[in-house]
């Protein structure tokens, strides 16, 4: 079996600093027919598990901590009884969504690999647009995961707390400039790119 990608859209809502706006937001699904990994866990369990599949899911990792990132991996665990996987710096933004009681399963750390259907999905530390922001590349696939760090169009949005916008371009050319120029770039919100479209405009 071979693995793939699988995308779903689901809407939404974003709350940080006394604002709240409305986001769409992709589900990404990486696996073959039996095992899959979620990449993030927006807004509806339902909209996730059709993506899903009926697949095994052993994973669910979480690209940052904002609302619209992790606010239903705590019942999409409940669902699949997959663990959830964060990076340990963005406890105080879990901790606005779900308070200290309720934790994640596992520490994410630059370097380390979650495989799944036969591949392997490096994880790349990517501070600024969150202090524990992370991407996943898969090689084997040709693409990356970016979360909110990098998007068609440049960087994600470093306006509000616990952001920096020096630090999320030194990570987007640090860790993800340093991938192949034809990597495919999978956002978080909105669609594809690659790497050497976004290089181009960061230049």
């Amino acid at each position: 079996m071979t693995a793939r990608v699988d995308h779903g859209v689901v809407a939404g809502t974003f709350s940080l600093d006394g604002q709240t706006y409305d986001v769409d937001n992709n589900i990404w699904v990486v696996g073959d027919d039996n095992d899959c990994v979620v990449i993030d866990a927006p807004h509806d369990v339902d909209a996730i598990l059709e993506v899903v599949a009926g697949r095994k899911v052993v994973a669910i990792v979480c690209t940052h901590a904002h609302d619209d990132h992790v606010r239903v991996a705590p019942a999409l665990r409940e669902r699949t009884g997959a663990p959830i996987f964060l990076h340990p710096e963005d406890r105080p933004l879990w901790e606005l969504t779900h308070g200290k009681d309720e934790v994640w399963d596992a520490d994410l750390a630059d370097g380390s690999d979650i495989p799944v259907g036969g591949i392997t999905l490096t994880v790349l530390h990517t501070p600024g647009h969150a202090p524990g922001a992370v991407c996943l590349h898969a090689p084997d696939l040709g693409c990356v995961f970016t979360g909110d760090t990098l998007f068609q169009g440049g960087p994600g949005a470093t306006g509000r707390s616990y952001s920096d916008a020096g630090l999320i371009v030194d990570s987007i050319k640090a860790e993800l400039f340093a991938l192949p120029d034809e990597t495919v770039v999978h956002t978080g919100h909105g669609d594809d790119t690659t790497i050497a479209a976004e290089r181009e405009r960061l230049a």
